[in-house]
This record gives structure tokens, C-alpha cells and sequence, in this order.
């Protein structure tokens, strides 16, 4: 019996020097020595870390491909381009990658895909039998020790891959994309020439796949304007925009998407000098008001003459000159209502007059834009002396908001905070437009308009013309 016995030991040590030199290879030949009483070395044992710790370098490995992928793909071009003009090493190569990531990421889930299962079949192959054993050895049941064993390993292997190989690697690398890029950028193009066989068969399934299900690839990288927002947004809540550069920005975005008739002085509001008019006239006219250019025209504003400067008719009246209206005429820009805000500028930076008159198809005045018009389309009403006490936007303790009706509709959807009044399709301009839309008549003052939940009261009419809008929220439900 004791010879038996010992034999039988033999056997069981031979059994776990073969398991420990054949490793993972071996998962059958380790299951089947289970029988005989344990594979392997016992939990604690030196060449039990040393495969643990190998399965550990598995799992920071995939961590290393996680964490380089997603550096790469989260760098922002402009700052890498700025750590590449600043000589930062690496930072090229991420250019490079970022501008054409197909081969860099198969060559990267090709080595997470291979990692992850080689962690999985040897950790299953060297951890799992051992660690069977030693729970019976510690009175375990056979039975359950196996069964027990397999969960244990394989749910601490599973837990340290989420952590090591994707969670961690993850954070650090959106922490500062691109500065992470800029380091592991070589080493991902060596893994990309190494991998070039495989990715190139990978690539190459993919893409008969795609073309059997009809999808077509992207031809082109764009990003929306929402995206654009997003991101002011995003740089605004965590500091590094502040709320006044956020309100600049999204001005200078509105206006470039609005028209002419948007920022344009309407018909109306013109304030000019009529050639007919007698001096004494001509003199009320411009030392009543804040302007200090005037189109000139003769009997109608749409025979424009040109433009004169406040500054010359008062110098002469200061010098007992004549007031030589004509002799002060400089010629005026004209511009079709049918041009962008945006070319309006142009010829605006062009102009010594700084105004351009607006005209429609017919030839008829329709308004004239100043450089403080595109100013206040940007940031807004800009107050003069003559209407410092008064503001475009109020908003009252109920919180309605009393709104000026010839303000642009987009500048209002941004103030209260509803994005459907600015309908990209919407044929109006402003808030008053907005309101005849909805109506299809001139309203009268006191009339309420109920549109998707929010009012809109007509407080003051100044003839037909909306003056004064009361907006209101619809109620919390």
C-alpha cells in the first residue's frame, strides 16, 4: 500500500512539473491530472506570483492599448499642432494618426482583442486548477472546489480588466489627450507595421461586409455647429470660457447666419436730410439727434444723394459759413437686401463712411447699416445717451421678459431660452415678424398669441408697427 502510495505522489509531482512547463498550453492536459489529487503550485508559491503576475502584465498591456486609442482619438487637432510647433516629441506622429486613424485603430482592437483572450485562456489554464486544489486542501469539497475556483479566478480577472485595462487607462487619457498621444504616438505606428498583415485581412472583411450590407464609408470628417456650441458650453461650466466670451461668441456665430435685413436701420427709423429743407431745418435735425452721418435725399429717401457728416454742417454754422448742404455730400455705399450680414461687413471695412444704404430689387430704400449696428448684432444693443435708461430685454420678477419687437429673433431664442423661435427655415427677423407669422394680421395692442406652450402679449403698437412684446414660459407642468 505505502509503494502505491508513493507512486501515486510521483505521479501527482510529475503531473504538476508538466503543468508548469507547458503553462496555458496544456488546459487539458492540467484537467485531466485534477483527477489524480493537483496540478500546479499551491496559492503563495513563487511560480504561482510569477504566473499571476504575468496575467497582471496582460491586463496593463490592453490598459496601454485602451489608454493609447483613446488619447489619439480624443486629442483636438489645434493642440496638437501646437505641441508639434513647440517641438514636442511625438506630437507629429499623433497629427499623422489622428488625420487617418483606420489602420492605427485595427492595429489597436486587433492587439486588445488578442491580449484579452491570451489573458483569458492562460489565466483559465495556470490560476483555475491550482487554486481548485488548494481550496480542497483547505476542506473544500471536490465537488464545489472547482466550480468555486473557476468564479473566483475568472471574476478576479474579469474585475481587474475593467480596472486596469479600461477604467484607469481610460481617465488618464482624457485627462490630457494630447499630451498622452504625443508619448505613445511611436509606439502605436511600430504596432501598426508589426500588425499590417492582419489589419490589412481585417480591413479587407470589413469592407466587403459594409459593401454587402450597402454602407457607405464617410467621405469627409465635419463638425456641426451644434458641436461647436457644445463645446463653449462645456468651456464655460468648467471655467475656462468665461460667461462674457460665451455671449460674444455666440453673437459673432448669429451673425454669421443672419441677412442684411436682420442688422439693417429699417425704412422707418432713417433719420436724413431732405435737400429741400431750409437751413434752420437741416440744423434742428442734427443737433436733435445722436447720429453722425445722414443720408442726403430731395423730396423722397429713395432718391439718395449720398451721405454727409454731422461734423462738417456744424463746422460751418460755427463759422457763420453757408450751410453749403450739397458741397458736404460724399458718395454712399449701396448694397441689395439679398447680401449676408457678413458681405455687408466687408464693404463696411472698405467704407470711409462706415454706411452702406440698403436697397431692394426695385431700387427702393430699405434701410442703411452702420459699423454700430453689426456691433450691437454681435453683443448687443449698444445704449447711446439719448436711451441709456432704457434696456431691449427686460426681465420681470415673474419672470416674463418685456422685449423691444424689432429685435432680432435669434438674439431673443438665446435670452429666454427657446431654441424653437429660431427656425433656420423661418422667412422673418425679428420678434414682430415672428408674431405676424403666427397671426397673418396686423395685431392690436393687448392681443395674445399662444404658440407651443409660450405667450406672447402685444403690449405696445406704435401705428402698425409691434412695439413691445411681454414673452412668458410655458407654466412647470
Amino acid at each position: 500500500m505505502s509503494h502505491a502510495g508513493g507512486q501515486n505522489g510521483g505521479n501527482r509531482r510529475q503531473a504538476g512539473v508538466c503543468h508548469w512547463h507547458l503553462g496555458g498550453t496544456t488546459s487539458i492536459l492540467a484537467a485531466g491530472s485534477t483527477d489524480q489529487g493537483g496540478t500546479g503550485d499551491a496559492p503563495g508559491s513563487m511560480s504561482y506570483l510569477v504566473e499571476i503576475g504575468i496575467v497582471v502584465c496582460l491586463l496593463v498591456l490592453n490598459g496601454w492599448f485602451a489608454m493609447s486609442e483613446l488619447a489619439i482619438v480624443s486629442s483636438r487637432r489645434p493642440r496638437l499642432e501646437a505641441l508639434a510647433e513647440r517641438g514636442v516629441k511625438g506630437a507629429r506622429v499623433a497629427l499623422e494618426l489622428a488625420a487617418k486613424p483606420g489602420h492605427f485603430l485595427s492595429s489597436v482592437q486587433a492587439g486588445i482583442t488578442l491580449v484579452g483572450i491570451f489573458a483569458g485562456a492562460y489565466s483559465g489554464a495556470t490560476l483555475s486548477d491550482p487554486f481548485s486544489d488548494w481550496l480542497v486542501s483547505l476542506g473544500v469539497p471536490t465537488s464545489a472546489a472547482g466550480i468555486l475556483s473557476f468564479v473566483i479566478v475568472v471574476g478576479s480577472i474579469s474585475y481587474g480588466s475593467l480596472i486596469i485595462g479600461e477604467l484607469v487607462p481610460k481617465q488618464i487619457a482624457l485627462s490630457n489627450p494630447e499630451r498622452i498621444a504625443a508619448r505613445v504616438a511611436r509606439s502605436m505606428v511600430i504596432l501598426a507595421a508589426i500588425a499590417a498583415p492582419l489589419v490589412y485581412l481585417l480591413e479587407g472583411t470589413s469592407h466587403l461586409l459594409l459593401h454587402l450590407l450597402g454602407v457607405r464609408h464617410a467621405t469627409s470628417s465635419t463638425v456641426t455647429e451644434e458641436e461647436i456650441r457644445a463645446v463653449i458650453a462645456e468651456g464655460t461650466s468648467s471655467g475656462i470660457i468665461e460667461p462674457e466670451e460665451k455671449e460674444l461668441m455666440a453673437g459673432v456665430m448669429r451673425f454669421s447666419d443672419r441677412s442684411i435685413r436682420a442688422v439693417m436701420i429699417p425704412r422707418p427709423d432713417i433719420s436724413g436730410i431732405d435737400l429741400d429743407w431750409d437751413q434752420d431745418k437741416i440744423l434742428e435735425t442734427v443737433m436733435t439727434s445722436t447720429h453722425s452721418r445722414y443720408p442726403v435725399f430731395r423730396g423722397s429717401i429713395d432718391m439718395v444723394h449720398g451721405v454727409v457728416m454731422a461734423k462738417d454742417l456744424l463746422n460751418k454754422a460755427l463759422t457763420d459759413q453757408k450751410l453749403d448742404v450739397e458741397g458736404c455730400i460724399r458718395p454712399a455705399d449701396i448694397v441689395p437686401d439679398t447680401v449676408s450680414a457678413l458681405d455687408v461687413l466687408e464693404t463696411l471695412r472698405r467704407s470711409p463712411l462706415q454706411m452702406v444704404v440698403v436697397v431692394d430689387e426695385y431700387g427702393s430704400v430699405e434701410g442703411l447699416v452702420t459699423i454700430a449696428d453689426v456691433l450691437a448684432a454681435i453683443v448687443g444693443t449698444v445704449s447711446t445717451v439719448a436711451d441709456a435708461d432704457e434696456s431691449a430685454i427686460i426681465q420681470r420678477a415673474d419672470g416674463s421678459w418685456l422685449i423691444d419687437a424689432d429685435l432680432d429673433v435669434g438674439l431673443v431664442a438665446d435670452k429666454i431660452e427657446c431654441k424653437a423661435l429660431d427656425d433656420p427655415d423661418r422667412d422673418y427677423e425679428t420678434l414682430a415678424g415672428f408674431v405676424l407669422s403666427v397671426t397673418k394680421e396686423i395685431p392690436s395692442t393687448g392681443d395674445i398669441v399662444e404658440w407651443r406652450g409660450w405667450r406672447f402679449e402685444v403690449i405696445d403698437m406704435d401705428g402698425r408697427r409691434i412695439d413691445k412684446v411681454l414673452v412668458s414660459a410655458p407654466e412647470a407642468a
